[in-house]
């Protein structure tokens, strides 16, 4: 038997009417009889009817997000953290990706769907600054790096610091020659150029040279191409002790072939990635990575996409927000002795003690 309005207004001693203006988040609701209400609903597992709200509040309780390619496990997590987030605030989420390039992301984005949502959280892949005016009208936060005209809040990561930290944290271990893999020619704006960027900044700052030989372009960033990568990268034959790969994918796939080679690690080589995925903490030996705060981008971005849904009047101006981030050093690059040293987190300075799980 469905549970109705009437279920839920009886069981919290209210009207119906009552019922409704805490569905619909009306204001003029005290927080007693709202705490009342949402616990009835809670206890009954009442759901409502979202086509009818729609229809009376022009609302349909639906946001999008478009990302890349769930197959990439960084956007498979991210989705994930914002699925809680919205449901947490009564949302459900619809999930398009865009990996077919740019006409299927214009498709995507200008299509029927994108009429049936409350408002869109969009991680580009093909579009950029140039495209703003192709971008469909209504509430947005863009994810990532490139940025649109317009008024569009943007939410991102703290690439160049991140990849610097952990630059920093092998140079801390005494490795000198580090190789960075996951360069891309064709990136200019995004997160491949700024984590090179970061790289490049810590060696500088150590007074090393950067040496183009220990730069590995990589296209995609899978395990097998951090893999292909890895095999190009021993192959020319030059001497390395360390890797910072521009994300955790890319970096298990390169533990491998470092394995397959009777490369130790870390005795031989230290790697570190990025993104702190999940199973990063199960790898063999577990693989250090650079937290970018995925928790928190998710949650900013929805809050911030719920206010420009409900906002009212004059829009603010595009808010423009980065995470924080901590490098997490685990057993694949243990300093000589097996100790490892806390990490820091770049948000608050906050030590943490690091565990393998």
């Amino acid at each position: 038997m469905s549970i109705t309005m009437h279920d839920v207004a009886a069981r919290a001693g209210v009207s119906i009417k009552t019922v409704s203006n805490v569905v619909n988040d009306y204001p003029y609701v005290s927080d007693a009889t709202r705490s009342k209400v949402e616990q009835a609903i809670a206890e009954l597992g009442y759901r409502p009817n979202l086509s009818a709200r729609s229809l009376r509040s022009g609302r349909s309780g639906v946001i999008s997000l478009i990302i890349p390619d769930l197959r990439n496990a960084y956007f498979a997590e991210l989705a994930d953290a914002v699925m809680r987030q919205a449901r947490a605030r009564g949302l459900s989420v619809l999930i398009e990706q865009v990996a077919g390039g740019r006409d299927v992301e214009l498709e995507i984005l200008r299509g029927p769907r994108m009429q049936l949502v409350d408002g869109i959280l969009y991680s580009p892949l093909s579009l950029d600054r140039e495209d703003s005016a192709l971008l469909p009208d209504g509430p947005m936060v863009v994810l990532g790096e490139q940025v649109f005209d317009g008024e569009r809040d943007h939410v991102t990561m703290a690439n160049v610091d991140g990849a610097r930290a952990a630059t920093e944290h092998l140079l801390a271990l005494g490795r000198r020659r580090i190789v960075a893999l996951g360069t891309d020619p064709h990136d200019t704006l995004g997160p491949a150029e700024l984590r090179l960027q970061g790289y490049r900044e810590a060696l500088a700052a150590a007074g090393i040279e950067a040496d183009p030989d220990y730069v590995s372009t990589v296209v995609s960033w899978h395990r097998s191409d951090g893999a292909n990568a890895m095999r190009e990268v021993i192959a020319s034959g030059i001497p390395f002790d360390g890797v910072v790969a521009f994300n955790d994918a890319m970096a298990l796939g390169a533990m491998r072939v470092l394995q397959d080679a009777g490369r130790r690690i870390p005795e031989d080589v230290a790697i570190i990635g990025f993104d702190d995925l999940d199973e990063t903490r199960y790898a063999l030996p577990a693989l250090s990575t650079v937290d970018i705060g995925r928790e928190e981008i998710a949650e900013r971005a929805v809050e911030l996409l719920i206010e420009r849904i409900a906002e009212a009047g004059e829009p603010q101006a595009p808010r423009s927000i980065v995470s924080g981030f901590r490098v997490v050093p685990r057993e694949s690059t243990a300093p000589k002795g097996g100790a490892m040293t806390a990490s820091t987190d770049a948000a608050s300075g906050r030590s943490k003690i690091p565990s393998t799980l």
